[in-house]
This record gives structure tokens, C-alpha cells and sequence, in this order.
């Protein structure tokens, strides 16, 4: 882990957390739990490509990505609305329209569909499985986890959960929470910092170029929002486990007073907030974080809690240092100055 602060950065292992935080310090997490939200089906015309489910919206149908089987993985760019996709199980999916706008070449809503063989196992599966009605009953039975085109093989399930994880429905790991253990959320207990939960269903989240972050759910519970306000006004630190918590949070207070800042309150919904120079962060004053691909729009998110210049010199000194990035990589504390106590 590299820790940076505008007093230098330092190199540590993430089990040396504790001795970067201080005591009343607050630590938020998500306890969203990853989906096997990979299914592998086939086009009407009998070529195989397999269907990221990404987002359950209001209305009952998802938002879905189609990929080219291995070993390309590229995007699909020729699916049409109307086309169907057939799933394991007797199950279909049908393509409805681009998202968010006709002219996206990425995300589909789509509807989906599933015989009597599939509803039967579906009324016998519980919502714990994950996601929504026949379709989380079918990514528990015939899903795997999205993969990561870097690793060498398929990993488990398990494996792209992380401590905090409870209640299914992201796509892709909330990843900036993978590196924590029981032992250690218990050394930043009784080292007197406080650790409090939300929930944010991360998407299809491994935004390219270009890419900006799409609408998510989200829920900031009352107790966290109640800590997070008397955490600032104590001039401790809010720190979030990563940019989705960051996103939730910050939505919170920008929904608190008709989107001009203040006190973090109980909110759930969807958010399409997007956080940078233009809308800095307001109540996050600390984040651990994967490393992003430079020209992606986290990079934003990061710059507008740490600052453009404490974020360059980590990754100036990550790049030099060879640092892993991605999901499964090295970790990042960034700890900007501190500003004056709310009131």
C-alpha cells in the first residue's frame, strides 16, 4: 500500500492501516456482494457470446453487456433490438435498446425470460442468491463471476467478495474492500476508529476511455449518515473504502440541500452523480483506492477528494515503484489536508 499524504508518501502494507488512522477517524464501507453475473449464451444465428448482467432497472428489465467468447472478449457491435440470446436452462435473453442513448455501443436494456423448468427453481431460490426475482435464481445456478482479462484463469465466487460483502448485486467487485481481513477491522476497532456501512450496487463498473460513470443504487443508512456529519464536525477524518462508497456518500450530501452541499442524510435511490474538478468532494476527507487506468474517469473522482497534485505524485511514484493495479492489485491511502471542523 502506498500512503499519501501532502507531508510525502510512504510505502507500507495494508496491515499497517491502523498506524495511519487516528482515533475517531470514521472508515465507510460498502457492503455491496458481488454477482456471478457472467452467463455464457448464444445468438439466434448459433454464435456464442456471453452476457454480462450489469444493473436490474425500476421497470423489471436489466442492463446487460454482450461480449465475444474467449479468447477475444471484446465488445459485440453488431446486435441489433429485438435480437434474443439464448441462456442455459431454457432461459432468453431479448436485446431492447441501447443504453443510455441510441447511439451507445456498450450497454443494452434487455428483458428476460425463463421457462417453467427455470421459474420453479426460481420460486425455490431465496433473494439471497442475488439480484432480482428469475434472473438472480439464474446467475446462482448458471453464472460465474465477470473476469478480468489479466487473469490467468476463472476464480470463484468467493474470491471477489470482500469482508464487508452482505447484500448481492454488483457486477463487479467493490474492490478497494478485497484487501481487508476480520483481524484487521478488529485492530481498527480497538485502535478507536470507527467503521460504518452503505450500500452501492456497483454496474458493469471497468469504465474505458471516454467512459463516464453510469446511474447506480445506493442506500446511506441514518446511523452512518448521523456519524459521517458528527465525524466532520469533530475535524476527524471520513475515510471511504473505495470510489463506490465515495460516490454514496457524497450523493447523500449533494441530495441533503437541493444539491448545494450539507449535512450527510438518510438517502436510497439511484445516483448519477459524477464527481471532479467541477464537483469536488464535500464530506470525504480520506480514500483507499485501487490503482485506475490513467485516462479513466475514476482518475476524476480521485483528484476532486486528494486534489490533482497528491493524486499525480502517488501514481507518479506507483508507476516508478511497480505498483499492481486493478481489482486484484496494490492499494492506495490518500490523506489531503484536512479542512476546518463543520459547524
Amino acid at each position: 500500500m502506498l500512503v499519501a499524504t501532502t507531508d510525502g508518501l510512504a510505502h507500507a502494507t495494508f496491515a499497517d492501516l491502523p498506524r495511519f488512522l487516528t482515533a475517531g477517524d470514521l472508515l465507510v464501507v460498502n457492503t455491496s456482494a458481488t454477482l456471478a453475473a457472467a452467463v455464457e449464451g448464444r445468438r439466434s444465428d448459433g454464435r456464442p457470446a456471453t452476457v454480462h448482467f450489469s444493473t436490474p432497472l425500476d421497470e423489471g428489465t436489466w442492463l446487460v453487456e454482450l461480449r465475444e467468447p474467449a479468447p477475444g472478449h471484446g465488445r459485440v457491435t453488431d446486435a441489433c433490438p429485438g435480437d434474443r440470446v439464448a441462456l442455459p436452462g431454457r432461459a432468453s435473453l431479448t436485446l431492447l435498446a441501447r443504453y443510455p442513448a441510441p447511439g451507445a455501443d456498450r450497454l443494452w436494456t434487455a428483458s428476460f425470460s425463463a421457462r417453467s423448468s427455470d421459474r420453479d427453481a426460481a420460486d425455490a431460490a431465496s433473494t439471497a442468491d442475488g439480484g432480482d426475482g428469475d434472473v438472480g435464481a439464474h446467475l446462482a445456478r448458471y453464472g460465474r463471476p465477470i473476469r478480468y482479462s489479466y487473469l490467468p484463469e476463472q476464480w470463484p465466487l468467493p474470491a471477489y467478495q470482500t469482508v464487508f460483502s452482505r447484500e448481492p448485486g454488483s457486477a463487479e467487485m467493490p474492490s478497494a474492500g478485497r484487501p481487508f481481513t476480520p483481524d484487521l477491522v478488529l485492530a481498527l476497532i480497538t485502535s478507536g476508529v470507527i467503521v460504518a456501512p452503505i450500500m452501492l450496487h456497483a454496474g458493469v463498473a471497468s469504465l474505458e476511455a471516454g467512459e463516464l460513470p453510469l446511474p447506480e443504487r445506493f442506500t446511506v443508512p441514518e446511523p452512518t449518515a448521523a456519524l459521517v456529519n458528527l465525524t466532520g464536525s469533530a475535524g476527524r477524518r471520513v475515510v471511504a473504502v473505495g470510489t463506490t462508497v465515495t460516490r454514496a456518500l457524497e450523493s447523500a450530501a449533494g441530495a441533503a440541500v437541493g444539491g448545494e452541499g450539507g449535512p450527510v442524510r438518510a438517502s436510497h435511490g439511484w445516483t448519477d452523480l459524477v464527481l471532479d474538478a467541477d464537483r469536488p468532494a464535500r464530506v470525504v476527507t480520506g480514500l483507499i483506492t485501487g490503482w485506475h487506468d490513467p485516462d479513466a474517469s475514476h482518475l476524476a473522482l480521485l483528484e476532486a477528494v486528494a486534489g490533482p497534485a497528491l493524486v499525480r505524485a502517488a501514481y507518479a511514484e506507483a508507476d516508478k515503484t511497480g505498483y499492481l493495479g486493478h481489482e486484484f492489485g496494490d492499494s492506495c491511502l490518500l490523506l489531503p489536508p484536512l479542512p476546518p471542523p463543520s459547524r
